[in-house]
């Protein structure tokens, strides 16, 4: 919302020594956030006076153009009280006329400097200015011609034409929709200067009759008052003041013509919106209904719309003429020609407004106010404030008749505890001050100890006593809070999940990852780019009814889309070398089971409560891993290592070590991994995921490196199976004794299970099983494969002997090549 100053000097008394940042500091501690301070006269310096023309000679061109020689009576503001000469090609004005002249020497918005000079044969000393010329508007097609009473030949224009005039801009909260209009604005002026407040809605106004505009209401929840006024004669051709215009400008809109303008105009100044008709072009009783389903309206944007059930509509014989509270209809717009107005000035309900606007994506200013909700007793005040100005300014005759349907709806009635205020902000706030801060919003109070308050109607925000506490606390000042720490519980610390997690998070970066954090929303292509398959259970995701983004509705099932996002924009700016993490929950949803709408009234009965349960979607912890580039970097000790499918799996071990839980790796296939390069990862008996490199179709299509690995893993799963504290390692003073062997085997036989086996065959002498190598080659022929692995022995309480390490070497080797075949080198 866009305040002049002078606007709101117009209804407040404000000090002298309030300065605009002062006020604007003010307004913003009582909730009125600041979002710019506007000076939009301060583009246009130097020498900006009235000028009275004395001649005019026009002077036909070779272009085909026409200019007018002038010379123009600026006073003594040329410093030598002589007429000056301007070339103007303009025709909209005549001698005697008063114009604004800007002087050699002054600049115009867009950084334009005046200077005398030779153009069209003449000696041009200036410029006589239209309104788009000193950014006053749009309008290009003349100059500005000043009435009698804007001063004599060289006083200063600057304050009659509004250019000083400061501009605060506020962002207004949905609650606060009362200061969407210069009154709700003024009135939060007086309440923070303590200055005096004029109300522009407190004014006599005539009495309904029976000589308006016969209106009536079906639904009077959608719509509790009407108002209909009359001017008749009006003069289409008038235009709209000056200041009238000005203002509507500053305030952020844009003037159109004197009709329009007024409703602006009011609508700006007591935050109703208004809509005029062309009264000849209405065709019997005004009505105000629910659309039927299917019907046709063409807006004021020239754009028809299909009508809902939900849609509060205005109609006449003809059908709907206006979507109610939103946008008026093109059949009765108001024209170029339109002479007789009907004025409609109604309240309507904010959360049918809200809708209507979301179904047919429809902003305006009027839809903007009314769905947060306006005064509903200010219609008579609004629709006879319009009528006086058209008819002042637009020579019409208001009509006798008023017509009013409905009745504004009372405001609750709220009890509060006059202690409450102090209870909950802390501060030492009296009683009195309670009552004497809440009849300064404009509340209705009675009670001593116990108030019983009545909001105003421009506070449909005010349901509750909190509401009141915080109306209090903001005047009191919420800078007067104290700040009070609340004490730290003693014994209490990380959980035991927490603690966990914190250990994962450090392994991982010791480990060399960085962590990221992803948003958990996906469109259905981001499935595609991964190919899962379509029966895929990942691709059963919760759709959000209203997602932040159109392109990405879904709760994402996996952690892989943003990670691999994420690396793919690091690589994108130059980082080739990148290792990363995330450990957020992903969204599963149950199939077939609807959440139940349950009503707010009342608590959720038991079974109620279970159906919501069973409802939610579960939410496990997953941790995703990816790295490209090199594992280990280049130095003077030589050459680096590049990452391999191996590392997210060595890299799994280590998380899962450091949480003393033992994983097994075997073989596996999933998307989006590659086929040949990818394992799956058991715990306790049930699968937490895969490992290995990104398949290079999926490396393409996300754009990151060929030999991407990645990893995704169950972390809620692995944290059940951990151990709070890991048991520290037992450690024995006898040597270790070292055997190795070599097996061939069948390409096909995994290595882990292979190094399973040879630890079971081993006995409980041995320690270790280490893979160091593998080879493929003419010595063991094809389809098959040697796998050499580093077998460590060791007693607690003795030093083997060679027969008891030989004898558990042996009987390792023989389970191998009893399970699978495996044969000694």
């Amino acid at each position: 919302m866009k305040a002049p100053v002078s606007w709101i000097r117009e209804y407040v008394d404000l000090p002298a020594d309030v300065s605009v940042e002062d006020l604007a500091a003010r307004l913003t501690a009582l909730g009125l956030k600041l979002e710019a301070l506007e000076k939009p006269g301060a583009d246009v310096t130097g020498p900006l006076v009235v000028g009275r023309v004395l001649t005019m000679d026009p002077e036909p061109q070779k272009n085909g153009k026409t200019i007018n020689w002038c010379t123009v009576d600026v006073g003594a503001a040329n410093g030598t009280g002589q007429p000056q000469g301007i070339v103007c090609g303009a025709h909209n004005f005549a001698p005697g006329d008063l114009v604004v002249v800007v002087l050699p020497g002054g600049v115009l918005p867009g950084g334009f400097e005046i200077s005398e000079r030779k153009t069209y044969g003449h000696l041009s000393a200036g410029m006589i200015c239209s309104a788009k010329e000193l950014g006053l508007g749009d309008d290009h097609s003349g100059i500005i011609v000043l009435p009698a009473d804007a001063g004599e030949p060289g006083d200063s224009v600057r304050e009659y034409l509004l250019l000083d005039d400061d501009v605060i801009e506020f962002e207004i909260n949905p609650d606060r929709a009362y200061a969407l209009s210069l009154r709700g604005v003024s009135r939060e002026a007086a309440l923070a200067t303590g200055a005096m407040f004029t109300d522009p809605a407190a004014r006599n106004v005539p009495a309904p009759n029976g000589e308006g505009y016969p209106v009536e209401i079906d639904d009077l929840e959608g719509c509790p008052v009407f108002v209909a006024r009359t001017v008749s004669g009006f003069d289409p051709t008038a235009s709209t003041p000056r200041w009238m215009a000005r203002r509507i400008q500053l305030a952020g809109m844009r003037p159109i013509s004197l009709a329009v303008d007024v409703t602006n105009y009011v609508m700006l100044e007591m935050g109703h919106p208004i809509h005029g008709y062309d009264a000849d072009k209405l065709q019997g009783t005004v009505r105000v209904r629910r659309a039927t389903p299917g019907e046709k309206l063409t807006t004021l944007d020239d754009v028809e719309r299909t009508l809902d059930a939900g849609d509060l509509v205005v109609v006449d014989d003809s059908g709907p003429i206006g979507l109610g509270g939103v946008m008026g209809g093109a059949t009765t717009e108001m024209s170029d020609a339109t002479t007789n107005i009907m004025v409609e000035v109604a309240s309507w309900d904010p959360v049918s407004m809200f809708r209507t606007g979301k179904r047919h994506k429809l902003s305006s200013e009027a839809g903007k106010r009314n769905e947060r909700g306006v005064d509903p007793t200010i219609p008579e005040a609004a629709a006879d404030r319009v009528v006086e100005l058209l008819v002042e300014h637009g020579g019409g005759t208001a009509g006798p008749g008023v017509t009013k349907v409905g009745t504004a709806p009372t405001s609750p009635v709220v009890t509060i505890p006059a202690s409450l205020p102090a209870r909950i902000t802390g501060m030492d706030i009296e009683p009195a001050t309670v009552i004497e801060n809440l009849t300064a919003i404009g509340c209705n109070v009675d009670g001593d100890e116990t108030l019983v308050v009545v909001p105003p109607p421009w506070r449909r925000d005010i349901s509750d006593p909190f509401d009141l506490v915080e109306e209090v606390a903001r005047i009191v000042g919420y800078e007067n809070v104290p700040s009070v720490l609340p004490p730290a519980p003693a014994g209490r610390g990380l959980t035991q999940g927490q603690q966990l997690r914190r250990r994962v998070g450090r392994t991982l970066a010791g480990a060399g990852y960085v962590e990221v954090l992803t948003f958990p929303f996906v469109g259905p292509e981001a499935f595609d780019t991964l190919e899962l398959g379509a029966d895929d259970v990942r691709r059963t995701a919760l759709r959000l009814a209203n997602p932040l983004s159109a392109e990405a509705p879904l709760m994402t099932t996996t952690l892989l889309p943003g990670v691999l996002e994420t690396l793919a924009r690091n690589v994108g700016r130059g980082t080739t070398d990148v290792a990363i993490f995330e450990a957020a929950t992903v969204t599963l949803p149950h199939v077939g089971i609807a959440s139940p709408i349950l009503p707010v009234d009342r608590r959720p009965t038991e079974g109620e409560w279970d159906d919501l349960n069973k409802a939610l979607p579960d939410q496990p912890l997953h941790l995703a891993l990816a790295l490209t580039g090199d594992r280990d970097p280049a130095g003077w000790w030589g050459g680096g290592r590049p990452v391999s499918w191996s590392d997210p799996i060595e890299t799994v071990r280590e998380v899962a070590a450091a949480l003393g839980v033992e994983v097994e790796i075997r073989t596996g296939s999933a998307q989006p991994w590659h086929p040949g390069r990818c394992a799956e990862v058991f715990a306790g008996g049930r699968s937490l995921g895969h490992a290995g490199e990104l398949h290079p179709r999926v490396c393409k299509a996300l754009g990151v490196p060929a030999r991407t690995a990645v990893a995704e893993i169950d972390l809620s799963a692995l944290l059940e199976l951990a151990v709070a504290v890991a048991p520290a390692p037992e450690f024995s003073t006898f040597p270790v004794a070292k055997e190795d062997v070599a097996l061939q085997v069948a390409v096909e036989v995994a290595s882990e299970d292979v190094a399973a086996t040879l630890r079971e065959g081993a006995g409980p002498l041995c320690e270790s099983v280490r893979l160091f190598d593998v080879y493929t080659g003419e010595q063991v022929g094809a389809g098959q494969k040697s796998l050499a692995f580093a077998l460590r022995f060791r007693a607690p309480d003795r030093t083997l002997t060679e027969a008891e390490t030989g004898e558990a070497r042996a009987a390792a080797v023989a389970l191998a090549a009893e399970r699978h075949g495996a044969v000694q080198r």
